[in-house]
């Protein structure tokens, strides 16, 4: 039997620090490697001092690895760095909750991937570059779908280029009453979460792989979401670290791929659909962005990023293909106002409208 990062994370986290944390839970552990059941890491402390009253714990960590089925050798070191910046938090006066903690490594996760409660299906929204207007593309969806009569909740996944709070016109900060519960927001119906409402709107989120996995955890896990038909979560482009751990982790309905149709896009769109075919999630369909401009003043209609490039695709893969989404001026400002362009009416909202409602008659939302 061989030995496997989640089964290290988990002996890990049975273990507790003399003040009776988690060695998990306190964001000790860096550089976890497993190969060839040679097993690796490090435990970080926030001062030398601390790291000597941690050789206790590092010596149990070592035994407990060593005794996994599977283990050949096992080497935990100990090292000390100044204090740093803390990751993004949401600030608590004096006696009040403590300060929610957000992009520490993730915790080990038992069994297989899951959901959080009260949540009947979860559709990722992805792109295989950036630009094609995905975010734009889950938002507006998020609001047909309400407008539909469903429960719908907005995860912004994207942790370095959070965008969800700007489009859906949120400026308040989410707030956790207990350090631990992350209270979502409500815009247009929508109940929304996204690391923008915890942080300065030009701040930067210069974070590894390891935080924006937890992260994402967290942003799954101890959001208060209610009962939902659908939670959509806006990806962010391309095939990294957020996209494995929310594919591996979590029970998917499936995702929808964006892209506009010119050939550039679609060769992206391509690595994003083989992504999901590797991690064994199902693809529910395609859907062509920017695909039709017809100007506002002549009427006349014109096909800025070529056109009908998406439904090829799907067509040549067998996939459903869910529609095409005009370009317009209003999508644009609607956007950078925060009233989605489907909160109102003409040939974009109708566009989202008719979206929502093949997602819903095929038991996707």
């Amino acid at each position: 039997m061989s030995v496997t990062r989640d089964s290290v994370l988990q002996v890990l986290a049975r273990l507790s620090l003399p003040d009776g944390s988690g060695v998990i839970d306190s964001d000790l552990v860096r550089a976890l490697t497993v190969e060839d059941g040679r097993v690796r890491f490090v435990l970080e402390a926030e001062s030398p001092e601390a790291a000597r009253k941690l050789e206790p714990v590092r010596r149990a960590a070592e035994e407990a690895v060593r005794r996994l089925p599977g283990v050949v050798s096992v080497q935990a070191l100990l090292t000390a760095h100044a204090p740093a910046p803390r990751p993004a938090a949401t600030s608590a006066p004096p006696g009040e909750a403590p300060a929610l903690r957000i992009g520490r490594h993730p915790t080990a996760q038992q069994g297989g991937p899951t959901k959080p409660s009260g949540i009947d299906r979860i559709l990722a929204i992805a792109s295989g570059k950036g630009g094609v207007g995905k975010s734009t593309v889950a938002s507006n969806l998020a609001v047909a779908l309400v407008r539909a009569g469903r429960r719908v909740g907005l995860l912004d996944a994207d942790i370095h280029g959070p965008s969800q709070p700007r489009m859906m016109g949120v400026t308040r900060r989410a707030s956790s009453p207990d350090g631990k519960i992350i209270e979502p927001v409500v815009a247009h119906g929508v109940t929304m979460m996204s690391i923008g409402l915890m942080l300065d709107e030009g701040q930067a989120v210069v974070w590894r792989g390891p935080m924006l996995m937890g992260a994402l955890q967290q942003l799954l896990g101890q959001v208060a979401w209610g009962r939902l038909d659908v939670l959509i979560v806006d990806l962010p482009p391309g095939t990294g670290d957020v996209q494995l751990t929310l594919c591996q982790r979590t029970q998917l309905t499936g995702a929808i791929v964006v892209s506009t149709p010119q050939d550039v896009a679609l060769l992206d769109a391509r690595k994003a659909l083989n992504m999901f075919e590797v991690l064994k999630t199902p693809v529910l369909g395609l859907i062509e962005n920017m695909s039709t401009y017809v100007c506002p003043k002549c009427g006349h209609e014109a096909h800025l990023f070529g056109h009908g490039g998406v439904a090829a695709e799907a067509a040549r893969l067998g996939l459903p293909f869910l529609g095409e989404i005009p370009l317009a001026l209003e999508v644009r400002e609607g956007g950078d106002s925060g009233r989605p362009v489907a909160l109102g009416e003409g040939p974009v909202a109708e566009a989202y409208a008719r979206l929502a409602r093949r997602l819903i008659d095929g038991g996707m939302a």
